[in-house]
């Protein structure tokens, strides 16, 4: 079963992954993996921290001369920033600075998290609590989508609105998803890109920060992954979990599922067709490639909804859990908005629970084992 653990705190020393149950003889590039962290550190609205932060990974195990030996992966991604948190964060010696968080911001797992594990110093949570444990996810994914890659299966994502800004379209080319790279804000429309980039800086000016919806596209994956005969393997289930453990995600869509509870069904369920070309096939895919918690071969399409970051240069309102005194939240290095951002992590999210999926159907030790069985379905 294919498993991915994390550790690390934001200004530790270093973020620490490990995945297990990943076969052997796949090719790895280290390159490959470093693009995508660069990706998830790039767009318009992010914070002072990518400025110091250059993300590269670094293998430690489960992998020789570029190919995987069927042994736990772990890896490292180095905090840089670090050397100038040294004396506050290190793991053994008495901290000699005080940089202790006692004023919790709404909307963060500040204050709940301090109350749960019995903390003075909210920093115990906020470093662990930090969207920076994506970094390990991404460089997660971004292995196992090499994988998914040597079977045709393909990952892309955009960014379908920030703020009030939205595409109003629903774009089913996987090719044209692709133009996002190229835009400060990942969107594939120009214009509208724009208007979010206006949005994103007007809130930024006000000591505001903004959410949005980012739009995942998954081709490529065959029929049955998933499975309905029991709730907890269902795939759109599996997907919604693991997207929600992202920071910030405060909902999931497959398909167009909040549109289709708005019409009768004769307007939402894809009818299904047969020829010899095509076999079993839709043209319509509001489901967004599955149905009764399995891929029904059409592409996989989810949305997600991210919060507006709860830092804010403007601090709201709350207690200080020292002196119980009312005060101003307090104020960490930020960004203004991480929607695209967070398209980039959720893309890498994805594809690991479809790669799990894919591996519990067409599983082996090796990644020519996996191959015959695939071929062979």
């Amino acid at each position: 079963m294919l498993r991915i653990l994390t550790a690390g705190e934001s200004h530790g020393k270093a973020l620490v992954g490990i995945i297990e149950g990943f076969p052997s003889n796949v090719a790895i590039s280290v390159e490959g993996i470093n693009q995508d962290l660069t990706r998830r550190q790039r767009g318009y609205g992010r914070g002072g921290r990518m400025l110091i932060e250059r993300d590269t990974v670094e293998i430690l195990s489960g992998v020789r001369g570029g190919r995987t030996l069927g042994s736990p992966i772990s890896y490292i991604i180095q905090n840089k920033d670090y050397e100038n948190w040294q004396e506050h964060m290190d793991p053994i010696m008495p901290n000699k600075v005080d940089r202790r968080v006692t004023k919790a911001r709404p909307g963060h797992a500040d204050l709940t998290g301090a109350i749960k594990y019995n903390f003075t110093d909210i920093r115990n949570v906020l470093e662990r609590s930090s969207a920076r444990e994506t970094a390990l996810r991404v460089a997660a994914g971004s292995i196992i989508n090499q994988l998914m890659e040597t079977f045709g299966i393909k990952v892309a994502s955009h960014v379908t609105s920030i703020g009030p800004v939205a595409i109003k379209e629903r774009v089913s080319d996987i090719e044209r998803l692709l133009k996002a790279e190229a835009s400060e804000v990942r969107c594939i429309d120009d214009k509208i890109a724009d208007e979010m980039m206006a949005a994103i800086k007007a809130a930024k000016e006000a000591g505001d920060s903004l959410g949005g919806t980012f739009e995942i596209h998954i081709t490529g994956v065959p029929v049955g992954l998933g499975s309905y005969v029991q709730w907890d393997r269902k795939l759109d289930a599996r997907l919604a979990y693991q997207l929600m453990s992202i920071q910030g995600i405060k909902g999931v869509e497959i398909g167009y599922g909040f549109d289709n509870s708005q019409k009768p069904g004769s307007e939402v369920h894809d009818e299904i067709y047969y020829n010899d070309n095509l076999g079993y096939h839709r043209i319509t895919n509001r489901a967004g490639g599955i149905e009764g918690g399995m891929s029904n071969g059409e592409n996989i399409i989810i949305r997600c909804a991210m919060k507006p970051i709860p830092t804010l240069y403007k601090p709201l309102q709350t207690v200080d859990i020292e002196t119980k005194e009312a005060i101003e939240a307090s104020v960490e290095r930020s960004d203004s908005c991480a929607v695209p951002a967070a398209s980039v992590v959720g893309e890498m999210v994805a594809i690991s629970v479809i790669a799990e999926e894919f591996l519990r159907k067409f599983g082996g030790d090796s990644v020519e084992e996996i191959h015959k069985r695939w071929k062979n379905c």
